[in-house]
Parts: C-alpha cells; sequence; structure tokens
C-alpha cells in the first residue's frame, strides 16, 4: 500500500509538470493497464513506474514485453532493500540484478537515502554493476533539529509541544498498531486533528487519511514504518518518535521526512533505558 501510494503521488506529481508519467499496479483494472501498455507500445510515455514483482514475480512476461519497447533507463529506487531488508522484506529486489542479464545495454541508476559502505556494497554486487559512477549527499540535513527527551511523562511532554505547534503539520512513529490507535484516539480525544495509519487497515482507509494528511486536513499521523514510504509531503514540520527505532538507518529516513522544504523543523525522540 505505501509503494502505490508512493507511485500515485509522484506519478500525479509528474503529470501537473507536463511529463508524461504512468505507473501500473493491482490498484488498477484491466482495461486501465492495457491504456498504458498502449500508451508504451506507441512511444508516448516517458517514465514508467512498477514494482519489482511485476518484473520478476508471477507476473515476469512483463520483462518480455520491455525487450520490445525502446527502455532507456531502469531507475531502481529504495535500492537499499537489495541489501539490509531484501531478503525478508522484498525479495523480488534480490532478483533486480537479472535486469543487466536481460538488458546489457540499457544503463542502471540505483537510488537510496540510507546506505552504509555495506549497503552500497552490497547493492553494486547484487546488481551486477561492474562499470560505475557512485554520487553522494551528505547525511546532514541543517534544517532538522534533533532533540531526545526522557520517556517519563512523554504524553504531557508530546501534547505540551503539539499545543505549541498547532498549525504544523507532523508525523507520529509507535513500534506497535495498537499503540498508534490508542495514541491517536487520546489525541482526538483533547482535540487535535490526527488519525493512526498502520499495515492493519483496510486499504481505502488508509488512502483516504494520507489525502486527508496531505491536504492538510489531518495535522497528525501517528504511524508505523508503514507510513512515509508513500509520502512526498514538503511541509512537515516535524517527526516524532515514541518508541526508539529498531536502527539508525530506519530512524534517518523517518526522521528525514521533515522540512522537505528546506525550512525549520525538529525531530523528537522520546527515549528510556529500562
Amino acid at each position: 500500500s505505501p509503494l502505490i501510494a508512493l507511485m500515485k503521488d509522484q506519478v500525479d506529481a509528474l503529470k501537473v509538470n507536463g511529463i508524461a508519467a504512468e505507473f501500473l499496479n493491482s490498484s488498477q483494472g484491466y482495461e486501465e493497464q492495457q491504456y498504458i501498455i498502449r500508451k508504451l507500445q506507441n512511444n508516448q510515455l516517458k517514465l514508467l513506474y512498477v514494482a519489482p514483482e511485476r518484473l520478476f514475480g508471477s507476473e515476469a512476461q512483463f520483462i518480455s514485453f520491455l525487450k520490445n519497447i525502446q527502455v532507456s533507463l531502469f531507475a531502481i529506487d529504495e535500492a537499499h532493500c537489495i541489501s539490509q531488508w531484501g531478503h525478508d522484506f522484498r525479495p523480488e529486489y534480490l532478483v533486480l540484478g537479472q535486469l543487466k542479464q536481460e538488458f546489457p545495454e540499457v544503463p542502471i541508476i540505483a537510488l537510496t537515502a540510507t546506505a552504509d559502505a555495506i549497503t552500497k556494497k552490497d547493492i553494486l554486487e547484487k546488481l551486477h554493476l561492474t562499470s560505475y559512477d557512485i554520487f553522494e549527499n551528505s547525511f546532514n540535513r541543517p534544517n532538522i533539529y534533533y532533540y531526545v527527551k526522557p520517556k517519563s511523562n512523554s504524553y504531557d511532554e508530546l501534547t505540551t509541544y503539539l499545543n505549541k505547534h498547532k498549525n504544523d503539520s507532523g508525523i507520529i512513529y509507535c513500534l506497535s498498531r495498537s499503540s498508534t490507535e490508542n495514541l491517536a484516539d487520546k489525541l482526538k480525544a483533547d482535540g487535535f486533528a490526527a488519525a493512526a495509519y498502520h499495515a492493519g487497515l483496510e486499504r481505502n482507509v488508509k488512502e483516504e487519511r494520507q489525502e486527508k494528511f496531505l491536504r492538510d486536513d489531518i495535522r497528525i499521523i501517528v504511524a508505523t514504518i508503514a507510513f512515509g514510504m508513500g509520502i512526498d509531503k514538503s511541509n512537515v514540520r516535524f517527526v516524532v518518535h515514541m518508541d526508539l527505532p529498531k536502527n539508525i538507518e530506519g530512524y534517518y529516513q523517518e526522521t528525514g521526512r521533515a522540512g522537505r522544504d528546506g525550512l525549520h523543523s525538529e525531530a523528537i525522540l522520546f527515549y528510556s533505558i529500562a
């Protein structure tokens, strides 16, 4: 669901900017998919978004179709999935190395916001890239200010903070689905425009809440890490972690959803040794 939302958000933004883009995924019916395939065959598209599962999953015949059109580039987003999460989270990412075998003359670009030295090495090896350039930006996001606060009385601390930022949009991360529901209910009872988001919700509920958040109808999303991959919202002013993230890479990626417009933003982590 986050990936489908990401495709939709990015394609919508590209179309607004006059770029011929489409996506293919399971949210579409047969006729809509055939319409997009005809546009591909007629060379009417500049960019097509697909999931790795469509390339090398049960629908592997898509590879044969792509060989009959002129593909100029394969761009692999969230490329860290090839290494750090690939084996258990998105196994199809691991077989993207076949792209070089199937399309030896087509260039590949792999993109990620979180890649340490081991992950970079893994990406290069698993994609079978032998002639390549690496481009890196600093991890530093100077407009995001980081704070660590004690976990005791975290709810009172949180509501005090939110009352000072009533007109700001933000994401609050919790580790469990039940925690997101409970916290969102408490915040709503205290007068905040908040909603929960996690993988256990019905697709239409997730889409509705995401749309409301993007339009600022909901100011606060209380979420598990299922929320974020599909979000490209520039004015997220704060990201709060009520629980300690599982690893530093995930923490960096989640806090990095704040301040994409370059303006002052804050990341708050509630921490307890116990």
